[in-house]
């Protein structure tokens, strides 16, 4: 990821839904939109966890769908990091992009994993719907978090054995808190006598 001064640092939400929440939302977060075309969805898809490979058409309206339910994922995530009961309306929105065939899977000849040819942005946002619904249905929904940093919104699925994941990024939000934590540290006086 790179951050609005550029430093480029390591991010993984730990999610395929969680990821598509990097590229915009509702409210604040559309300042940060990167899905203006159909083209900008099939490439966030190439850019993701899923494997190479997807050979994928998205027309407008898939489009559309897809900011809908990455909006809606945003609200549902924010919820359940903070506890919250998760927007019917919203769940409703998400189930129903599931409900359609995902991305088509086969074999190669060689006996690995391919996509089928001919992938639509409906079975995209279906994939990425379905991941969602395992997520948060499932025994990590309670362990979405929110970066802990004052300034940052990054949400993320916390899958540390403890459970204690606090920062989008240690190598961002987790060293910042770090140098703050030092700084604010009143000097020892007994130090260099």
């Amino acid at each position: 990821m790179h951050s609005h001064g550029g430093t480029s640092f390591r991010f993984d939400p730990g999610a395929l839904c969680l990821e598509l929440l990097l590229t915009g939302g509702p409210g604040w977060l559309a300042r940060f939109e990167v899905l203006h075309e159909p083209a900008d969805l099939a490439r966030w898809a190439v850019l993701s966890r899923l494997p190479d490979g997807l050979d994928l058409t998205v027309d407008e309206d898939e489009l559309a769908a897809a900011r809908t339910v990455r909006d809606a994922l945003h609200v549902i995530a924010a919820d359940r990091a903070h506890g919250r009961t998760p927007d019917p309306a919203r769940l409703a929105q998400v189930s129903a992009a599931a409900a359609v065939p995902p991305l088509g899977v086969r074999f190669t000849p060689d006996g690995g994993r391919a996509w089928a040819p001919g992938a639509t942005g409906g079975q995209l946002l279906s994939t990425v719907a379905r991941d969602a619904v395992e997520l948060f249905g499932g025994p990590h929904g309670d362990r979405v978090r929110e970066c802990a940093t004052d300034n940052c919104a990054l949400l993320f699925v916390d899958t540390s054995r403890p459970g204690r994941r606090r920062w989008c990024s240690m190598e961002r939000c987790g060293n910042r808190h770090k140098v703050r934590t030092h700084r604010a540290r009143p000097a020892d006086p007994n130090a260099g006598t």
